[in-house]
């Protein structure tokens, strides 16, 4: 079922590291004003040159709007998409002195950490996560891993290192023999673990979700790695707002701490349905901010992912 899913993992990525290197230099020496002059052309490359991305955006956008978009939305999906990559660049620098970020939420993240025993933060490519992870490099005490799949590992460490080669993430690839020791041993010091639980890949089960009017398929494994750490979960969304403002929310979605082994399929799925719900709200909210610009609702084709 979620072959359709792996569509993300296989398409080429554009660009180069060399060229990420040329922008960041620019971006820093001319300022974020200036430099965001260059995002015009490249959101206009983009609605015009990558068809894939265009129609999905544009899927994506009839549902979340409840209508065909216009020309113009459709430019400001992909312009809100570039200018969070943008941003990437000033904060991966610890230029937080160039952007208004309001947290809501922070006394249940902080409560969920005073426990000891770290916690996930679930989120999406909806906005920016980077300001979560700027957020805890400015808040002492609060670190900020993330677990992603092995190959997409390596090309966000790559990526990074060519923005600020002192600002390398703390990276768990997903897939290894060590991933969940890794992962709990994040979880032991008190880390909290950052997941994008709105893809999945082919071998990965999922359940078949209402979402937007429409049935998707969303990944379990995310959630189900966090009931069996016994941890709690956070969804987490960094929404770009428009100029230089963001806003960060923390919401409770599950506490897996005492469940019992035969109550935890139930447990995962239900989390996962209040996931989608909690994406979906944002997406209305914000339509403009999920960035997941492949054919999420392609039909079901009953593989053996299919965990309904």
């Amino acid at each position: 079922m979620s072959a359709h899913q792996a569509e993300w993992a296989k398409r080429p990525e554009r660009g180069s590291l060399a060229l990420l290197r040329v922008m960041t230099w620019l971006s820093l020496v001319l300022g974020r004003r200036l430099a965001r002059v260059v995002l015009f052309g490249t959101s206009l490359y983009f609605l015009l040159f990558a068809a894939a991305a265009r129609q999905a955006s544009r899927a994506y956008l009839r549902r979340v709007l409840g209508r065909p978009p216009r020309l113009a939305e459709r430019f400001r999906h992909f312009h809100r998409f570039a200018t969070c990559v943008h941003d990437r660049v000033y904060l991966l620098n610890d230029r937080f002195d160039l952007f208004a970020i309001q947290v809501d939420g922070a006394a249940v993240l902080n409560e969920v950490l005073a426990g000891g025993r770290g916690a996930f933060l679930m989120g999406a490519h909806l906005g920016s996560f980077e300001v979560a992870r700027a957020l805890g490099r400015r808040q002492p005490g609060l670190r900020v891993a993330m677990a992603m799949y092995e190959k997409n590992a390596h090309k966000i460490n790559a990526a990074l290192a060519a923005i600020n080669p002192s600002a390398v993430q703390d990276i768990i690839p997903l897939g290894q023999l060590d991933s969940m020791l890794q992962v709990q041993a994040r979880l032991d010091e008190g880390m909290v673990l950052g997941v994008l639980a709105d893809r999945t890949l082919e071998q990965d089960p999922t359940l078949p979700l209402l979402f937007l009017g429409q049935t998707a398929a969303f990944p379990l494994g995310p959630m189900r790695l966090a009931a069996i750490l016994k941890r709690p979960v956070l969804f987490m969304s960094g929404l770009y707002l428009g100029s230089n403002r963001y806003a960060i929310q923390f919401e409770p979605l599950a506490d897996f701490t005492n469940i019992e082994r035969k109550e935890r399929d139930a447990a995962v799925r239900q989390a996962v349905a209040a996931y989608a719900d909690c994406l979906e709200r944002h997406c209305r909210a914000a339509p403009f901010n999920w960035f997941n610009f492949f054919d999420f609702w392609r039909p079901l084709s009953g593989g053996k992912g299919n965990a309904s």
